[in-house]
């Protein structure tokens, strides 16, 4: 019993030293919590935001008609943002917008950067 007793006291102490190891490199102000929920979030935004990218510009390359491979793709927080360096048409680009915007997880599109003929 006295084992059990020494080992549970060493790892409690092994884990408030570590934890005050942890609090020292964050924060001062935010709990240790808090902060992780803030990363998964995070984690969860940027694995949103690749899906999204990933399956605009697989739905806008399968799509004929559209120049897809020339169409550069970026997603920030749901928001895609359509560019491209070559010239498409005004049908294209409503075409482009429109497919994007069929997409889970899209809040808003910016097609500004598709240059029109």
């Amino acid at each position: 019993m006295k084992k059990f007793a020494i080992t549970a006291a060493a790892a409690t102490a092994l884990t408030l030293t570590m934890t005050g190891a942890f609090a020292q490199t964050t924060q001062a102000t935010q709990a240790p919590m808090t902060l992780a929920a803030g990363e998964v979030t995070k984690a969860k935004e940027a694995t949103s935001d690749t899906w999204i990218t990933t399956k605009v510009k697989s739905d806008l390359v399968t799509e004929k008609g559209i120049p897809g491979t020339d169409i550069k793709v970026e997603t920030n927080k749901g928001v895609v943002s359509l560019s491209s360096t070559v010239a498409v048409t005004d049908a294209q680009k409503a075409t482009a917008v429109a497919i994007t915007k069929k997409i889970k997880g899209v809040k808003a599109v910016s097609a500004d950067g598709l240059k029109a003929e």
